[in-house]
Parts: structure tokens; C-alpha cells; sequence
């Protein structure tokens, strides 16, 4: 399935200069790692992403914009295949990773609740983490329900959950179960998709602070990991290169241990403290309890 994935990324490139000139500056990202609590991740240096990490996601701003997950309205390059009935799987033209692909509602409907769908598409992209940002929670077109799609190897978070770590010692609340396919394992699939975060200015439970994410493991079961949120951005986040701060909004990406950074400045000063801040502002403390959640089945 790599293999295809990647000829449907190369024949894209191959027509879509936009497209192809983003995923050639790939080779010139720069990466620094970092370490917080159990959490072995890296800072990634990605110009092309400040379109995703600048993004205005305030309703004035998205009713002002066409929709770019639309059909009607995506590059004349930009073509689709179906993985799933109702979701168009295209190359994402502002990738963070090699392989990134998002997966678009071929109905304009808002980003809502964690889809179902996921677990179908994970089953059919092995090799790859079906992710998905809430409302509230990194997604940069709120207004279009979707997913995306990279490697698992790619994400840190990923490859310590299927390693069996503990999630106790994570720096932030993680929601970790495999699903088995019988009876038992559709209704905690269902019961996860439900899970949300509380906004820590207001106390109120939220559906759209969330991000998710479902894989299939080395064993080919279903894995899924929620990562329940308390904000979209944290209090450092700047959207202007003339204004102090750091531009950094947080998606499933960054909650997966690669934290992007569109501005070399903050690449380079950004520090494992501002790191460990960033994250307990924008996720929930972790849970001390391992019986509170399902963690390693």
C-alpha cells in the first residue's frame, strides 16, 4: 500500500507545481528532538506550513473564504481517489511528512465529532495513521469535516503506544485501546469517538477539543489513541511575523511528538521548557490512575 501511496503522490507532483515545489522543500527541513516525560519527539523547521499554523479559524474569517476542501473550489491539479464511500483521499499539497495526505467529507458539513469512518480507513491504509484534529483542536478548515493521513512510523507517539509504553508517564492525557473485532471492541470504538476535552478557561466539556488517531498494529488489529484537549492554542501563539511569540498551533501531529515551527527564529529558540508549556496548555494533565482508561490492552 506504501508503494501505491507514493506513485499517487509522485503522478500528482508530477502536475501540480505548487504541490511538487512544498514536497522538494521537504529536503531542506530542519529538526531538533527533544524529550518531555516519556514523549521522544522533535521540532521540525516547515516554512510551507505557516498557510496551516497562521490560519484564522474564527467564524468571521472561514465565512470570508471559499472552501478549499470543497470539490468545486481545489486546484484544477488536485485529483481523487476513494478509499472510503464518501470521502475524497487527496495528496495534501502543504505536507509535513513525505507520505501526508488528507481525507475530505465529500459533503460540506462542519468538522464534528471524531468519525467512525476512521477505523475503516485505517483498515485499508496499512503502514499509515488515520488522524483527526477537532474544531477546536489544530483544524485549520473547521468548516470542512476531514482526516489525514501519514506514516506511523513518522509519529513518535504512535511507535511508543505500540511499543507498550506506559502512558501514566506521557506529558499529557492519552486514551489508548486495541480494538478487537467482535461485540466488545465496536462499543469501546464507539465509546472513544465520543471523548472529548474541557476548555480550561471555561470548565466546559468539549467534543471539539480533541485529536485522534487509528492504525493498524504490527499484529494488523485496530489501535486507537485520543488525546483529549484543554485549548486550540496556547498563550504564546503569535499569527504574525511582527508580533512576539511563537508560532506554533498545536494539531495531532504536534500532540504526536513533531512539533511544527513555520519561523526559523522560533526553531532555534524555541526551549524544552517553552515545549513542556505549550503542552500543558493546549492538553489535559495525565492521568495517575492507569484504571481510569483503557491503556494497554
Amino acid at each position: 500500500m506504501i508503494e501505491k501511496l507514493a506513485e499517487l503522490r509522485d503522478a500528482q507532483l508530477e502536475v501540480w507545481p505548487l504541490a511538487r515545489a512544498n514536497y522538494e522543500s521537504l529536503g531542506f527541513s530542519e529538526r531538533r528532538s527533544f524529550r518531555i516525560g516519556a514523549l521522544e519527539g522533535a521540532l521540525q523547521f516547515n516554512p510551507a506550513r505557516k498557510v496551516s499554523t497562521g490560519a484564522p479559524t474564527d467564524a468571521a474569517a472561514i465565512r470570508q473564504r471559499p472552501c478549499f476542501l470543497c470539490g468545486s473550489n481545489r486546484p484544477a491539479e488536485q485529483t481523487t481517489e476513494t478509499i472510503v464511500a464518501g470521502w475524497d483521499f487527496l495528496v495534501n499539497p502543504y505536507p509535513i511528512f513525505p507520505l501526508h495526505f488528507t481525507i475530505a467529507s465529500v459533503r460540506h458539513v462542519p468538522q464534528g465529532d471524531i468519525p467512525i469512518e476512521m477505523a475503516s480507513m485505517a483498515e485499508r491504509l496499512p503502514g499509515m495513521t488515520v488522524f483527526f484534529n477537532g474544531a477546536h483542536a489544530g483544524a485549520s478548515a473547521p468548516d470542512h469535516l476531514h482526516c489525514q493521513a501519514v506514516r506511523t512510523a513518522e509519529l513518535p507517539l504512535m511507535r511508543y503506544l505500540e511499543d507498550g509504553g506506559d502512558i501514566a508517564a506521557l506529558p499529557f492525557q492519552v486514551y489508548y485501546d486495541i480494538i478487537t473485532p467482535d461485540v466488545s471492541g465496536m462499543i469501546r470504538l464507539h465509546v472513544m469517538t465520543r471523548i472529548g476535552g474541557k476548555d480550561v478557561k471555561s470548565g466546559a466539556e468539549d467534543l471539539s477539543l480533541v485529536n485522534a488517531y487509528m492504525w493498524l498494529g504490527s499484529d494488523g488489529s485496530l489501535r486507537v489513541a485520543i488525546v483529549p484537549r484543554g485549548a486550540h492554542r496556547p498563550s504564546c501563539y503569535t499569527s504574525s511575523d511582527d508580533m512576539p511569540g511563537i508560532m506554533v498551533s498545536p494539531g495531532a501531529i504536534d500532540m504526536a511528538g513533531i512539533i511544527i515551527l513555520p519561523r526559523l527564529a522560533d526553531f532555534k529558540a524555541m526551549t524544552d521548557a517553552d515545549i513542556r508549556k505549550v503542552y500543558s496548555e493546549v492538553a489535559l494533565p495525565p492521568v495517575d490512575d492507569s484504571s481510569d482508561s483503557e491503556q494497554n490492552d
